[in-house]
């Protein structure tokens, strides 16, 4: 009887628990990596926008109208830049968690197949 509850729980182990395992430590790594490009891209939006307004509030003639205006385009391009590189980023943590999610569902069918078989 102790062999049967013993290899019961190493299939229980196999199949269920370590996937489970597995899977919830690839969710907290993706989350974390996702709050942390969030905490980035959102630091930086802030930082450019404070720029900005600096900048304007620096405006007291002519010049410095043109000077902001130059700013103002200058942090435009930046800001796109910023944006397409952050979602990129985001788009290649959500791959790679799709991925390796894929990849363990696919060898937790493997095991419960061969689990079965025994």
């Amino acid at each position: 009887m102790n062999k049967t509850t013993d290899k019961t729980t190493q299939q229980l182990e196999s199949v269920f628990i370590s996937p489970m395992r597995f899977y919830t430590l690839t969710a907290i790594d993706y989350y974390d990596q996702l709050v942390s490009a969030q905490l980035d891209a959102a630091r930086a939006y802030s930082d450019m926008a404070i720029s900005q307004a600096r900048t304007w509030l620096d405006v007291k003639d002519a010049d410095s109208f043109k000077k902001a205006m130059e700013s103002q385009q200058k942090t435009a391009g930046e800001f796109m830049e910023r944006v397409k590189g952050d979602t990129e980023k985001v788009t290649s943590i959500g791959q790679s968690f799709a991925q390796d999610s894929q990849k363990m569902a696919e060898e937790t069918s493997k095991k419960a197949v061969e689990t079965a078989k025994q």
